[in-house]
């Protein structure tokens, strides 16, 4: 378990720092935004911080069924 803590620390990680940058988000709306380009981006490594995950279509899937209104793929 430790493997799947430190890639959650790291986005965490990333997460704070984007949003430090930024400073303030107007709406929820823009903060998503900026948090979902955080994930998307690519590493210095290569590949995205999900590119590792095992398991992440399923845990996507729960998470469409859960917010669906807010994901969109």
């Amino acid at each position: 378990m430790p493997y799947a803590t430190n890639i959650v620390e790291s986005l965490n990680a990333r997460f704070r720092q984007a949003a430090r940058r930024r400073g303030h988000f107007p709406t929820e709306q823009a903060a998503m935004k900026v948090l979902y380009l955080v994930v998307q981006q690519k590493r210095k490594g290569g590949g995205s911080i999900t590119g590792r995950v095992y398991g992440w279509a399923k845990a996507l899937n729960a998470l469409i069924l859960a917010y669906g209104d807010r994901i969109t793929i």
